[in-house]
């Protein structure tokens, strides 16, 4: 049971969307590499620095050490040197203490308690420019002398040096290895990512370019990448539905006008050609071709006010069940003279609602009921509240709608095979839904065939 129009004409069928090549596009690719090549050379390069500084101050406090270390060496043994001697410096031996010295690359010099000289390396003299390191010799508790040593650029020196030398040229190439890296995960994942994104941008470029069918697909890619893909495509499955629904509005509208306007040029042109006479049943004819085309009209105007309902509508705080009252009042007669019955169940349900459009919504489901019931039949119209919401209810004991017609009765222009044979545009049931979204509630259907039909209109509950 519903008011709606033919079935739609069989059309070409829709090819299937082409999904869009990825395009070879480096712009932004290469900038992402650079940018993570640059970070990672700046890392590198920071911790490269620290790592050469603070390895370098070890390295250097380390020698130090030693060094500190070996002049005490050479202060033991020549305090054991002057105890030998008699617990003096003449006579006593100290070339221990000088190959001691040597073996470790540096020169030693050993001074008695009064600064003078006892012995000394060959080249003592002549490094007085390296670093040195005095220790005094103390036997007993008593300093008998002191031991000076210069490092020379062999031994613990040559050490020193090529420690440092050894420890920059591995930072450096861990720093190479490490740019290296840099550059090739830079590439690896700027390719990850720009490859969705060109991509995408290359589907938007071909639907700006008007090709309908060009979708994304599924796409390699971080998870938001990957939505975006998904929420692209669904949108361009939505807008390709709009257009499909405007091609087939434009189609029906053309196709509903197309008998009446047929009609009322072949009666115009009996009469203008005389072949009918302009009789009172021939003009009463052409009369209802006119009416029927003011109605369609008036269809059309209704449903474009209710696509914007939303800015139209005056809310007011109103009982749907007195604008049920008022609407089943004014089709009473109608009901009375199809030998239907119509009875009312309306329980106060309070909502906030544009009382004329609500009326007209109310209007067309009783007018539907009454369309498609038998005479004898019954129809009951009921409000009530539930849920927080105000619950308006249409049922009729009429033909029912089939099972697989029930989903397409809120189309435009849809009419099922039982409502081929009534009068009507298909429209009011569209329209009827349209305003029920427009007050922010929903317009529903259930129906068995044989049993009747049930049309349930909720609205928030003021």
């Amino acid at each position: 049971m519903t008011d709606e129009a033919r079935p739609p004409s069989e059309g070409p069928a829709e090819p299937s969307p082409r999904v869009v090549a990825e395009p070879r596009t480096d712009s932004l690719s290469v900038h992402l590499t650079l940018g993570f090549l640059g970070v990672a050379l700046a890392a590198v390069a920071v911790l490269t620095a620290l790592t050469v500084v603070f390895a370098a101050a070890d390295v250097s406090h380390l020698v130090t050490q030693q060094r500190r270390e070996l002049t005490n060496a050479i202060a033991a043994t020549a305090g054991a040197s002057w105890i030998r001697a008699g617990f003096t410096w003449r006579g006593a031996d100290l070339s221990p203490a000088l190959y001691l010295a040597s073996r470790a690359g540096a020169d030693a010099e050993i001074v008695d308690a009064g600064g003078t000289e006892i012995a000394s390396s060959a080249n003592f003299t002549a490094d007085a420019t390296q670093p040195q390191f005095s220790v005094g010799i103390v036997v007993r508790g008593e300093r008998v002398g002191t031991a000076v040593a210069r490092f020379t650029g062999s031994g613990l020196g040559t050490a020193d040096h090529a420690l440092r030398t050894a420890l920059v040229r591995a930072v450096a190439a861990a720093a190479g290895v490490a740019a290296l890296l840099a550059l090739v995960g830079g590439l690896v994942l700027s390719r990850r990512i720009t490859r969705p994104v060109t991509h995408i941008m290359s589907v938007l470029r071909a639907r700006g370019g008007g090709e309908r069918l060009a979708r994304v697909g599924p796409v390699r890619g971080p998870s938001e990448l990957r939505e975006m893909a998904t929420a692209m495509d669904e949108m361009a499955e939505l807008l390709d539905g709009h257009e499909r629904v405007r091609r087939d509005l434009v189609a029906d509208v053309a196709h509903e006008l197309r008998t009446p306007v047929a009609v009322l040029q072949a009666g115009h042109e009996a009469l203008l050609d005389g072949v009918a006479e302009p009789t009172p049943e021939q003009l009463s004819s052409l009369r209802d071709e006119v009416l029927r085309l003011a109605r369609m009209v008036d269809d059309l105007q209704m449903l474009a006010a209710a696509d914007a309902a939303t800015l139209h509508l005056s809310r007011h705080p109103s009982d749907l069940a007195v604008i049920a009252a008022t609407a089943a009042d004014s089709l009473e007669g109608r009901f009375t003279m199809a030998g239907i019955s119509l009875e009312r169940a309306l329980e106060p349900a309070p909502i906030l609602a544009d009382p004329r459009w609500m009326h007209n919504v109310v209007t067309n489901l009783l007018t539907n009921a009454l369309k498609f019931s038998q005479p004898g039949a019954k129809v009951v119209i009921d409000t009530a509240t539930a849920g927080g919401e105000a619950v308006l209810r249409v049922t009729d004991s009429g033909i029912g709608i089939p099972a697989a017609e029930l989903p397409r009765i809120f189309d435009r222009f849809w009419r099922g095979r039982e409502a081929a044979h009534t009068s009507g545009t298909g429209i009011g049931l569209a329209i009827a839904a349209e305003l029920a979204r427009a007050h922010g509630g929903n317009l529903t259907a259930a129906s068995e065939p044989g049993v009747g039909t049930q049309m349930t209109l909720r609205l928030p509950s003021a």
